[in-house]
């Protein structure tokens, strides 16, 4: 492979940035990504990541190529990333390594980079002090550094430190109607629009399905009030077209298949969005909407809460076997999920209609 080449004034030219997976942690980039775009207007930033997340970087700085690749096909295992990264050298001229992943795949590429004279530069994921927020016994709560933090020190550590000039995927405004125009009309006059997605990629993330129907059935009793219901998987369909079909207002996404950016333009006009700890917190806090955030087995603790999120718009219970997990994939110490199954319908709703300034005790109702 070439080395890649530097200005005559020795700063970097073309700089490659790679995350891999998963859907929330590649959209976390987004802030620091577009940032060290704009405030580097003369270094080209090469984001690699998988194909189906490329739709995400919607509005992307004119020196911002975002690259799609397949992991299970043309580049799979360390010799596919030997491929890519010499496929990326030859095309791109790439001269540096940023690393926002740190696994397996990534680091045999930056490996490959620094054998062959390119600077890198890695995330420091701070897994010793994860782990001693997670153990279950003598945890340290302390909050740790933010991913985002994380991904902006990875940048400055090459001297290209990100500044604070995104405010939005779209900007501070919201998208046209046009642009969603596949899922609903533009909004009347007069209408609350509030996106719900009640699931995450583990047990320990979920709020009870149960519950959280009460919230849509609550919701959906408020004149005015539109309800767009966010998931993917069989289960989840399922559970969403029920409760599209039981309640009135009430709009399931899961079986269009729209793709980011029609959901991410219907996000950005949401009055505000309840999710887990999951993707779509991240994706909507990209849009710039409050989120109502409910926190199980994780914790915001662990440096994953939404970008400019607020925290009052975190809904958790104070239990001292919280947090027990980094992810949410460990099952539960009490056999009870009680930091999930403890939190009350009404706290949800009380929450969604303090942001929406509606504020009524639906219980009475």
């Amino acid at each position: 492979m070439a080395k890649g080449k530097r200005n005559k004034d020795g700063k970097l030219s073309n700089v490659l940035v790679v995350r891999f997976s998963a859907i929330g942690d590649v959209a976390m980039t987004v802030p620091a990504l577009y940032g060290a775009c704009h405030a580097h207007p003369d270094v080209r930033f090469i984001f690699v990541t998988r194909a189906s997340m490329t739709s995400i970087f919607l509005n992307a700085p004119s020196n911002l190529v975002v690259v799609g690749v397949d992991l299970k096909d043309a580049y799979s295992g360390l010799k596919g990333m030997r491929r890519l990264l010499g496929e990326l050298r030859e095309k791109y001229d790439i001269d540096a390594v940023v690393d926002l992943h740190d696994v397996i795949r990534t680091k045999y590429i930056r490996l490959l980079a620094f054998m062959n004279g390119l600077k890198v530069s890695r995330i420091h994921k701070g897994r010793k002090g994860k782990h001693a927020l997670t153990r279950k016994n003598n945890k340290v709560m302390l909050p740790l550094e933010t991913s985002r933090s994380r991904y902006r020190a990875t940048f400055a550590r090459l001297g290209l430190a990100p500044d604070e000039s995104f405010t939005g995927l779209f900007g501070s405004g919201k998208a046209p109607a046009e642009l969603f125009r596949d899922i609903t009309s533009g909004r009347p006059e007069g209408e609350h629009w509030v996106g719900i997605a009640p699931f995450a990629k583990h047990p320990g993330k979920i709020y009870p399905v149960e519950l959280m129907e009460e919230v849509v059935s609550k919701l959906s009793g408020i004149d005015g009030m539109r309800i767009f219901l966010f998931g993917g998987g069989d289960y989840e369909r399922e559970v969403l077209r029920r409760w599209q079909e039981s309640y009135p207002g009430v709009k399931s996404l899961a079986e269009g298949r729209y793709g980011f950016a029609t959901e991410l333009a219907l996000l950005s006009n949401l009055d505000c969005m309840v999710s887990m700890d999951s993707a779509n917190m991240h994706l909507a806090s990209l849009v710039d909407i409050p989120v109502v955030s409910i926190w199980g087995a994780t914790h915001p603790y662990c440096g994953f809460k939404g970008w400019r999120q607020n925290d009052e718009n975190i809904i958790q219970l104070p239990l001292t076997c919280r947090p027990c997990s980094v992810f949410g994939d460990r099952p539960c110490h009490r056999g009870d999920y009680l930091c999930l199954n403890g939190i009350k319908p009404a706290i949800v709703t009380d929450k969604i209609l303090s942001i929406l300034g509606l504020m009524r005790d639906l219980t009475k109702q």
